[in-house]
């Protein structure tokens, strides 16, 4: 589909959705609450900003997905990995920005990991059950967020709302094929008026598929590499009295994965232990219209690479570590019934280091950390007439790079409780990352923090029965960050373009059938150094990103005991790193096909505190690549139950 043919047939279903529904009452998407968009609650109609909302009941009813297989499901979101092995390092594509430009937040608090090459979170560390719901808020989010919040930011909120039971139980237990296990446990309760609790355990694991793909059409007998993950997460929130709110948050999770030498290349014992600790808390203090909010969080990050397959003797072993601390205040202000203040500062530290062996080569360096520190500041109006504006600007100052200024700038304009018009200009900023200034493989201390500039603008039409939202986007990237295969060193680009479209719609067709699709193109065009060549190239396309992708779901509940829900994904044909000939000399990038996959999910509430659901991923077993020389999922099926008490 062209892009004109796209925008055409946008533009009709726009024009047709009054003809789902007659009712006049207010749509309930646009008076959904959200506090990702501007750092405390507001309706979705007083903001501008592109928001997705995943709630509970949504994850509940995909107990065989992990958390990048649901956002890859997300419009203007692919998460590249999550249809491959578990364990396979996930990096997230908003809007076709690269991996490391979408800020992971847990309760609004950005993390991250300085060990990793773009300062990016492992969301693998992060269990579906121990989420409550997810806010996806796209665009540039640099004034509100700090660096790396490029192309977006993903709220995952584990706050469990509306507690009135001193204690409640939920479990969950599920088998599959491929050796398949998941269960979880949850308590939470009020144990006084004022005092809520939420303690979860999960855990997860499979024997797997081999992570490369055998060229050989299996004559090699690449072995199964296994997944095994737990995770256990506790937050507690107090209200001392009517002004102040106090509350505290910790996660332990871990995984070990096994692994494979390379594209197409199989190893027998080489692994990756991945473990995680998290802990903070917060004070919300409310008196006269004033709410001021601090928040601190400590977050260490362990890795340990180990590969044994020499007659037991260790021939590779590498111990990353890292370590972020956050702190924050930041203050609200009604000035009057259409204005309201926004003001904040923050200090970010992060630090990591390396210790590891390969044969007799040392791979390691010292501790190696930066600091920020930032006072940004937002001005949102919202007016009786419908007319909302947020005029914001941040000024950040690294220990490294000075300073820099980023703003945002969001009207939105909601006509007749149902129409909204919105728009976006914003800049964006991230700082190189630890690793890809000091990094043993290819850590370049001279590299110069990257800017963008974002613009936006759509339409969204709402009532009982239909949501519908086309967006436009637009982003410039100035002195980007990437890796040079042919150099093996990061470096800064030229510059990159990119542009695309999102159009969402779900309607309540009947009382039995729901019907939600998604479509996002995307278009790149980056001025880069050649990954064949030391001379500067045109690439009109970005690595592992499709052009054109595509969700389906029909929801069918024919009662109130059975749900069916069937769904398709739909990828266009991406391209990826060719890799290497018999010389070590870098091959053009090849193609990877376009495919189709079908998945479908299926409960049966035996009574309102017990029931049986079962999952299916890739059904018809699609033989596909997301990554050059490296497997994607089989059909895989599980299988359980869950109980609430």
């Amino acid at each position: 589909m062209s892009k004109n043919q796209f925008l055409h047939l946008a533009v009709l279903l726009l024009a047709s959705q009054p003809s789902f529904s007659q009712e006049d009452s207010s749509a309930r998407q646009l008076e959904e609450v959200v506090v990702t968009a501007t750092r405390y609650p507001v309706k979705q109609s007083q903001t501008g900003k592109v928001i997705i909302i995943i709630g509970r009941e949504e994850l509940e009813k995909n107990p065989g997905k992990n958390l990048g297989e649901i956002l890859n499901e997300q419009a203007g979101v692919l998460v590249n990995g999550s249809l491959n092995a578990q364990g396979t390092p996930l990096s997230v594509y908003t809007r076709g920005a690269a991996s490391g430009r979408t800020l992971v937040t847990i309760d609004g608090v950005p993390v991250g990991d300085p060990s990793l090459p773009d300062n990016e979170f492992d969301i693998n560390l992060i269990s579906t059950e121990s989420i409550e719901r997810i806010e996806i808020c796209k665009g540039a989010q640099s004034t509100l967020y700090g660096s790396d919040a490029v192309a977006g930011v993903i709220n995952i909120i584990t706050i469990k709302p509306d507690l009135n039971k001193p204690m409640q139980v939920k479990a969950s237990l599920a088998g599959g094929n491929y050796g398949t296990l998941k269960a979880n446990a949850q308590v939470y309760g009020r144990l006084v008026d004022h005092l809520l609790y939420n303690i979860r355990y999960t855990h997860s694991s499979t024997d797997g598929f081999s992570t490369a793909y055998d060229s050989t059409g299996g004559k090699s007998h690449f072995d199964n590499d296994g997944y095994y993950a737990d995770a256990l997460t506790s937050n507690i929130s107090w209200n001392v009295n009517s002004a102040l709110l106090v509350k505290s948050f910790v996660q332990y999770s871990r995984y070990t994965t096994d692994l494979d030498q390379g594209a197409f290349t199989d190893a027998k014992d080489y692994t990756n232990t991945s473990k995680n600790l998290m802990l903070g808390g917060g004070v919300v203090y409310t008196l006269a219209g004033t709410s001021i909010t601090g928040n601190y969080l400590y977050n260490e990050s362990n890795r340990h690479l180990l590969e044994d397959s020499t007659y037991g003797q260790t021939y590779y072993t590498d111990h990353y570590y890292g370590k972020s601390q956050y702190a924050e205040i930041f203050a609200k202000s009604k000035l009057s019934e259409s204005f309201t203040l926004l003001n904040g500062a923050d200090f970010r530290y992060a630090s990591m280091s390396e210790n590891g062996l390969s044969g007799t080569y040392p791979l390691t360096f010292k501790d190696t950390s930066v600091s920020q520190t930032s006072m940004y500041s937002s001005l949102l109006y919202s007016g009786p007439s419908g007319l909302n504006i947020e005029l914001g600007g941040r000024l950040n100052t690294h220990s490294r790079y000075g300073s820099n200024f980023t703003y945002t700038f969001n009207p939105s304009f909601l006509l007749a409780n149902k129409w909204k018009i919105y728009g976006s200009i914003a800049s964006g900023y991230k700082a190189p990352s630890l690793y890809q200034l000091y990094g043993p493989l290819g850590g370049n201390p001279n590299l110069q923090p990257e800017t963008s500039v974002n613009y936006e603008g759509g339409v969204q039409y709402s009532d009982k029965s239909v949501t519908t939202r086309v967006t436009y986007f637009n982003r410039t990237i100035r002195d980007g960050i990437d890796y040079n295969y042919f150099t093996s060193l990061y470096f800064n680009y030229d510059g990159e373009h990119a542009q695309g479209i999102e159009w969402e719609i779900k309607m309540h067709l009947s009382s039995v059938f729901s019907l939600a699709v998604n479509y996002t193109w995307l278009h790149v065009r980056e001025q880069s150094q050649s990954r064949l060549t030391y001379k500067d190239t045109v690439y009109s396309y970005a690595l592992r990103r499709p052009a054109s992708t595509v969700n389906i779901m029909l929801g069918i509940q024919p009662s109130k005991k059975w749900l069916i829900n069937l769904g398709g994904h739909y990828e266009s044909r991406r391209y990826d790193i060719g890799g290497y000939d018999a010389n070590f000399n870098p091959l053009p990038d090849v193609t990877l096909a376009s495919f189709f996959i079908l998945h479908a999910y299926g409960e049966y509430k035996l009574s309102d505190r017990f029931k049986f659901f079962a999952e299916g991923k890739n059904i018809t077993n699609r033989k596909f690549f997301t990554i050059n020389g490296y497997n994607s999922i089989p059909a895989l099926f599980v299988a359980g139950a869950a109980i609430s008490l």
